[in-house]
């Protein structure tokens, strides 16, 4: 992969973490990185190792991890703050990267991350495929 497209690509993955609650789709994302779609998505993938849309969704959750953790926010707005519009999706994205459903989630305790610094608490409970 050429160092052009792998700047361009880190760059939309840095648009991706930081606007993640925004809309964002696909090509969209590509024209940002003066990309075709297909290619942006071979691309992406072979450089992160998820496609774009999964790497938007893991952010997602990981905010939505974050949010339950911290907060006292119902699924319904934890799923409309980090960007998802779909109830559905968004809990089932969540079970399959985290485990459990976000219910689940939000009502136990994580006495294990107390104390912990917000930066390593991120990196540590950060959903993996």
């Amino acid at each position: 992969m050429e160092r052009v497209d792998l700047v361009l690509l880190s760059r939309v993955r840095d648009l991706i973490d930081r606007d993640y609650a925004q809309p964002l789709d696909v090509p969209r994302l590509a024209r940002e990185a003066h990309m075709s779609v297909g290619h942006f998505q071979r691309s992406f993938k072979a450089a992160f190792g998820e496609t774009p849309y999964s790497w938007l969704m893991t952010r997602r959750i990981e905010r939505a991890m974050t949010l339950f953790r911290n907060t006292d926010m119902s699924v319904t707005d934890v799923c409309m703050a980090v960007g998802c519009t779909s109830l559905g999706s968004f809990s089932s994205r969540f079970t399959e990267l985290v485990g459990e459903t976000p219910s689940a989630y939000r009502s136990r305790s994580h006495p294990e991350l107390a104390g912990i610094p917000s930066c390593i608490t991120k990196h540590a409970t950060r959903p993996r495929r």
